[in-house]
């Protein structure tokens, strides 16, 4: 089961971080087709946010088509995101997390990883684009 988390710094509403880390699960392969969410109420107490907020992004994700609402029993994943590149994702996980390593052992903070290797992504992408 899928356990949520919020960055305030984030600049993310908290519904949309929800939304994120579901669909990233969903992406990876961490939830599969018959998978149950949390509660609202569960996600509402463990996070200290009110339950619309998860109501919210629930809704989202069944307006997508990823989950479907059991009244009183409660949400299930319908769908997942995998696809034919899932068998790549341990090899390159096991590069990242190397990667991830090397930066700490160079003294860099979670902020400056995060900028870093964000302006890289965003730098190949442009390349591709190109």
């Amino acid at each position: 089961m899928i356990e949520f988390h919020l960055d305030s710094r984030s600049g993310v509403s908290a519904y949309l971080q929800l939304v994120q880390q579901v669909r990233r699960a969903l992406r990876l392969g961490l939830l599969d087709e018959g998978d149950q969410l949390p509660t609202v109420k569960d996600v509402a107490r463990q996070l200290a946010i009110n339950p619309n907020t998860v109501l919210k992004a629930y809704r989202d994700l069944e307006r997508d088509g990823l989950v479907a609402p059991r009244p009183g029993v409660g949400t299930f994943i319908t769908r997942t995101l995998t696809d034919n590149t899932l068998a790549a994702h341990g090899p390159l996980r096991t590069d990242l997390q190397r990667w991830l390593s090397k930066a700490r052992r160079a003294g860099l903070d979670d902020e400056s990883i995060e900028a870093l290797f964000m302006t890289s992504f965003r730098a190949a992408s442009e390349e591709d684009i190109a």
